[in-house]
This record gives structure tokens, sequence and C-alpha cells, in this order.
């Protein structure tokens, strides 16, 4: 370890790494668990990448495959079946509740996601159930909350769709889409769902998806949903402790002392749960604590005597983060020079496409009223979860007119469900957005009709192309996730070799998109700019610096809880 320290690009993967198999014998093993994963590399080649493996550098890993290689040499093949022997199913698990949504339970389990990586362990997240707008899209081409992927990178993985087997996507009052698995089933209301679906189809799903990340990975970070005490729906709640329960494991709970009343609420949440499911709570996490500890000495005293639980730690707020939103509670407005006006359409979607002008000094302004456009520099709809019911919402708002009145003047920019609305039509014969049937006239920005079928569209896109905007050859880097096909008559907005994608109408200053995370790789952020704005940009690329903004979380996070004791619960070295 002395002469690892010298080397001068240690630590190339954690501190305190075991850097005895600097080079790897299992190379290239293609387990996607490890943290590596196929790149293509700067002459065009496809490799696979061990930057993010850290497993083979944890002390007690390196000293077992040292003794095992000692005796004897090994095919390819028996390398590999030695690795998977040495790589054993989790060890660890636990899940994240809260005392309330917003309370911080996506944070806290990134967080640990991102401390037990950095450790060396092979960590997956996990969420059975989650109700966002907010999605993504795994290499396989399936569909899971935004926050189980953010943290499947905060533990340097790529997402997978057990890590979020059940998902809804509100479309209507008491009405949502039902994703199972990543595939869509369809819409279903409230009463349904946890009448016929939660406890036979979903807890089995549940139940599989655990299983599979079990074996799979050392490490499971479970998060559960709302809070676990709601007595109204407790008897066909999957998403909380019923799943641990499935899992077998202990409980740690978060409380947001920033709204007031944390201490009551921990009390309570553990006072209402029924005594098998109290017993699995282990600790308590009181976070967004802006002040002097010491003030809370005695408050703490006091929880822990009455529940018999201990706190862990006290985390403090963590003034910006720069980490993508989950809920649209969260979403916000931000500053800058120049401006660009988002419609806070209701039923809005992936919202985070606009997180990247942060970086870029833009004035990111999300407005319901069509007085707010005033002085923008462009405007963007944004997607939808809806597109018919919020193309309708934007006509009694006056957007309507608004838009008129500022096409060929002021860039008007559509992704997915706003790009539709751009076109002269939009036509759901088949109700796949919210089961009712219906067609509409569009803004008539571009020559396009839109027709919603029953399949779903999800696709990750990674590639060079031209964009249509300023004639460049860009990486475009993006994800679809969309009912509906567009047909029409412009210039694509996106070209490669035979893929267009999008529309453009430079002379008019429309364009729009499929491509959900369009802005976050610089090059065709710098292009929409300088179209849009008139003016450069200058930020790199989105996903370098939430992977910054997350390891400074993790750290602010580890330093805050008694990390001994949490190994231990973890571990199973407590309950």
């Amino acid at each position: 370890m002395n002469e690892s320290r010298r080397c001068r690009y240690y630590p190339c993967h954690f501190e305190g790494q075991d850097c005895r198999f600097c080079f790897c014998p299992f190379y290239p093993c293609g387990d996607s668990s490890t943290g590596g994963r196929w790149i293509v590399s700067s002459k065009g080649k496809r490799v696979w990448s061990c930057r993010n493996c850290h497993w083979i550098h944890r002390r007690e890993v390196a000293e077992r495959l040292e003794e095992e290689l000692k005796k004897g040499e090994r095919s390819a093949e028996e390398l590999q079946e030695l690795r998977r022997r040495m790589m054993k199913s989790a060890s660890g698990i636990v899940m994240v509740l809260g005392t309330s949504s917003f309370a911080g339970k996506s944070l806290i389990a990134m967080a640990l996601c991102r401390i037990f990586s950095d450790m060396g362990y092979r960590v997956a997240p996990f969420k059975a159930q989650n109700t966002s707008l907010n999605s993504w899209v795994t290499l396989d081409g399936r569909e899971i909350a935004r926050a189980q992927a953010l943290q499947a990178f905060a533990a340097r993985i790529e997402p997978e769709v057990e890590m979020n087997p059940v998902l809804l996507k509100p479309c209507g009052e008491r009405r949502s889409q039902l994703v199972l698995f990543g595939r869509a089933r369809g819409v279903v209301d409230a009463g349904e769902y946890y009448e016929r679906f939660a406890m036979k189809e979903g807890l089995e799903a549940v139940r599989e998806a655990l299983r599979k990340l079990r074996e799979r990975y050392e490490v499971v970070v479970m998060e559960g949903a709302g809070s676990p005490a709601e007595i109204n729906l407790m008897h066909a709640d999957i998403a909380n402790l019923r799943a641990a329960e499935l899992a077998d494991a202990p409980a740690v709970l978060v409380a947001d002392i920033e709204r007031g009343g944390a201490f009551a609420g921990i009390y309570g949440t553990i006072m209402l749960l029924p005594e098998r499911w109290r017993r699995r709570i282990k600790g308590i996490i009181i976070n967004k604590f802006r002040g002097d500890e010491g003030l809370l000495r005695e408050a703490i005293e006091g929880i822990e005597k009455l529940t018999s639980v201990p706190v862990l730690g006290v985390v403090p707020y963590i003034e910006d983060a720069e980490l993508p939103e989950e809920d649209s509670m969260g979403l916000r407005s931000s500053h800058g020079t120049a401006r660009v006006c988002v419609i806070r359409l209701p039923r809005i979607s992936n919202f985070t496409d606009f997180d990247a002008f942060r970086q870029e000094g833009v004035e990111v302004r999300f407005v319901s009223s069509p007085e707010e456009l005033e002085g923008c520099g462009a405007v963007v709809i944004p997607g939808t979860k809806n597109t018919l019911a919020d193309l309708q919402w934007l006509r009694e708002r006056g957007f309507d007119e608004a838009l008129r009145r500022l096409h060929g003047r002021v860039c008007i920019f559509g992704i997915c469900g706003g790009f539709q609305m751009l076109g002269e039509r939009v036509v759901d014969e088949v109700g796949a957005e919210d089961g009712t049937p219906g067609e509409a006239e569009g803004l008539g920005m571009l020559r396009m009709e839109t027709t919603f079928g029953r399949e779903k569209v999800l696709r990750r896109v990674e590639l060079e192309a031209r964009e249509m905007l300023t004639g460049r050859v860009v990486l475009v880097r993006g994800y679809e996730v969309h009912m509906g096909r567009s047909v029409h008559e412009h210039e694509p907005l996106l070209l490669a070799g035979d893929w267009r994608e999008g529309a453009c109408d430079a002379e008019r200053k429309v364009a729009g998109t499929y491509l959900h995370g369009i802005f976050d790789a610089p090059g065709f952020r710098r292009a929409f700019m300088e179209f849009a704005l008139g003016r450069s940009a200058r930020g790199g690329d989105v996903s370098e610096r939430i992977d910054r903004a997350v390891s400074r979380v993790a750290e602010v996070v580890r330093k805050s809880l008694d990390m001994q004791r949490l190994c231990s619960i973890v571990f199973g070295g407590e309950g």
C-alpha cells in the first residue's frame, strides 16, 4: 500500500484502495454490477471501462483473490467462474423511510449508495413503487423513475428495471399510467391499483425484483415512499415496510427538521406502525438542520428514550446541492442574464431537462401565465404526461395567443409532449394517454400531425449528429419516453446518416424534439443558446457536474452519521 500511494494516479478508485490488482485478471468481465461498462473510445472502438469498478480493490477481496490465484494458472473461463464465485450475493441491506414526503429519503438513499460504493461494495438502489413524472430509460429500453436512476449513478452502475419495478405516472385526477418492470400496462385509478394490483401482482413484482438484485449486488439500499404510517393505505402499501419485510431488511427513519414538528413526526410515525414493523426501525436520521446541533441534545435524548431507537446523526441543510429534483414540489426557477421561459404545464414531466442552463448563467423561469413571457429570450414547451389535456390548458390560459405573437421573433422549442403541441393536429383514438380517446388542433407552428397508438417508445440515444440550428456536428445524448408518433414536412432537428429526429423551421425560429436530456451534453446546448439567445455557452457535461454534487452530498452525510453503527445495522450486526 505504501508503494501504491506513490503512484501518480492514486487513488484512481477510492481512498485506501488495495492496488495489488492494478491490472485486473478478469478483464473484460462484461458484468455491469461491478460498475464497469462498455464505452466507445476516442478511436470509435467499443471497449470495457473499469473506471467505476471498486470491488477488486477492497482489501478482503484482493487478499482472497491473491490466495486463489496462487493455486495455479486458470483459463479465461475458469477465471470468470472464480469471479462469479467470489462475487457473493447481498450481505448488506437497509431501507430508508421518511416521516413524510420530501423528508429527504431520496437524498439519503443516494448518499448511502455513493458511500458504500466508495467503500468498494457493489451497491444497488431499490424503490418498490414510485409515483413520478420524471423517468429514465434503461439501456434495454425500459422505464424507471429518475430518482432511482440517479441513485444508480451514485452507486456507479447502470440503472436497471429491477431497481424500480412499479412506477405510477399521474395523468389525470386520481388516475395514473401503470408501468410494471419498465413496460406500460395501461391507466388505473387509485381504487383499482390498491384493490386489484398492489397486494397481488405488485407484491410479487417487488419480491422478484428484490431477489434479482440481491443475487447480483452486495448491498441494497431500499427507499420507501411518502410515510410508512399512512393508516388509510397501510393494508395495501407495498412501497414501505411490507417491502422491507420481504427482504428482511432493517430500516432507518428520516425526519425533516426544517419544516418543524420533526420529533412529533418521528414519534407518531413509529407509534402508528404495527409492532412487527416497528421493530424494523433501527435508527433515526434528522435531516436539513440549520444552526447549532448542541441545541438538539435534550430533544434527541428524549426521542431515543420514548422510541428506544437511536439517533444516528443530524444532517445539516445542504445549500445548492445541484442535484435533479424528483418531485415538482422542488421545481424552482434559476437566475441569470438571459431568460428561457418554460411553461409550467399542470402535468409537466422530466422538468430536469432544464437543469443544464444553471451553469450557463441563464435564467430559467417556470411560468404559469402568458404575461410572464414578457422579455423572454426563448420559450420552451416541456414534456407532459397528457398532451391533449395540457394543450387545452394552454388555450384556456391564453398561451396560444401569446405564443402566436412571439412566433417568428422568439425561439419556440418543444420537448416530447411540447413538441407534439407545436404541430397542426394531435389524435388519440385509443385513449393512450389517460384512457379517454380524443383529438385537438395543435398550435400550428409546425406542419406536423401526431397520432397516438398503444405502443410506448422507450429509447436511449448517444451519437454524433448534425444539428440544424447552427449546422454543427455535435455529440447528442438523451432518451425518448413517449406515446405517439409525429409526421412532419420540415427539416429534422438532428441528422446522422439515416437517423432523423425532431423538426426544425429555423426561419420561423421553431423547433422540437422527442429527446429528454438533450441539453445535458454541451454540444447541442451551445447550439441552442447561440441560435435562441445569441450568446455562447461555456458549461461542461451535466453528468460530470452531478457526479461531483453526489460526492459532495455523500461526504456531508458520511460525516454527519455514526457510520460504525449504521454499518452494523446494514450488515446485520444489530436487530
